[in-house]
């Protein structure tokens, strides 16, 4: 799916702000080619109008612009409790969480978490929303939750996670029918030594229960895809070098047959109340050169408010 990048969007409509945009069309065959790119991979904003996240966001983003990358990726959940609220509720959310977004001046690639779906399961006394990811793809000028782009000779993925299921569980990890089968087509198009990058909110490896709760301890339905294998299998004869992925608010790297997974942390950390099993709130900078990887998590200097 071809994106609008942030220059091309301030060329043609005569914006003045300093945002970073997608949406629309553009030709991707213009960007630069080149065989080393500088990331940086963000996801768990959790934006809200408590706790002091509305000042952190522009702190973070300002870091963000200081390691000076060529993109940046979001793993998803930009906004805080969408899920079990209406998008009136969520208007202040999202207002906080773009300011962030237009603050940073790389162009943004965003996946989808679960918290971006909107009135799912409504507790704030409005209806149920008939299309949950309408309000994510209003505010990031997206036409679809899943789509990928090539950048100086990497091909990017860009997932959706989310199955909406409801009940207690509420959601699963797993790609619907459709989005499988738009895969393994784009898949189709990609030589097997183009290096590729995907991204989606839930891991599709993770050892966080394992390395909490104990090796005996399973994972549960909604914090892990339930069919990470067989999307895995999808890129056997394929390059995959990296799998950036959010949702658990810690920072985790785990290398599995040529592949590194990163879990990136939280901008949010704990939702704004400090650290989660010792990872502090930030984000990566990822550097790739060919199929190498090397990363930092980088503490953007915010500290919750006790």
């Amino acid at each position: 799916m071809p994106l609008f990048n942030r220059r091309r969007w301030l060329l043609s409509s005569g914006a003045l702000v300093a945002a970073s945009y997608i949406g629309g069309c553009a030709d991707l065959t213009v960007r630069r080619k080149r065989s080393s790119l500088r990331l940086v991979f963000y996801t768990d904003v959790h934006a809200m109008p408590a706790r002091g996240a509305a000042d952190a966001v522009l702190i973070a983003a300002e870091a963000i612009n200081q390691s000076r990358p060529d993109l940046i990726i979001g793993g998803g959940d930009y906004i805080d409790g969408g899920f079990n609220a209406g998008s009136v509720s969520m208007t202040r959310h999202w207002n906080i969480y773009m300011r962030m977004h237009r603050a940073m001046h790389a162009d943004i690639y965003p996946a989808i978490g679960n918290h971006d779906l909107v009135g799912v399961q409504p507790k704030d006394g409005s209806p149920p929303n008939i299309e949950p990811r309408s309000d994510y793809l209003q505010r990031m000028g997206l036409s679809r939750t899943w789509y990928s782009f090539d950048e100086a000779g990497y091909h990017f993925i860009m997932l959706d996670s989310m199955s909406i299921v409801g009940g207690d569980v509420g959601y699963e990890g797993h790609l619907n029918t459709e989005q499988m089968a738009w895969l393994k087509e784009d898949l189709s198009g990609i030589g097997f030594d183009t290096p590729i990058v995907v991204t989606l909110h839930m891991p599709l490896l993770t050892n966080v229960y394992s390395a909490t709760k104990g090796n005996m301890e399973g994972v549960p339905v909604n914090r892990a895809m339930i069919d990470n294998v067989e999307i895995l299998e999808l890129f056997n004869q394929h390059n995959l070098i990296l799998v950036l992925q959010g949702h658990l608010h810690v920072a985790e790297v785990i290398r599995w047959r040529n592949t590194t997974f990163i879990t990136g942390g939280a901008i949010c950390g704990s939702w704004w109340r400090g650290p989660r099993f010792g990872t502090e709130e930030g984000y990566y900078v990822i550097e790739l050169d060919g199929d190498k990887v090397n990363w930092q998590y980088v503490d953007y200097g915010w500290n919750a408010i006790v």
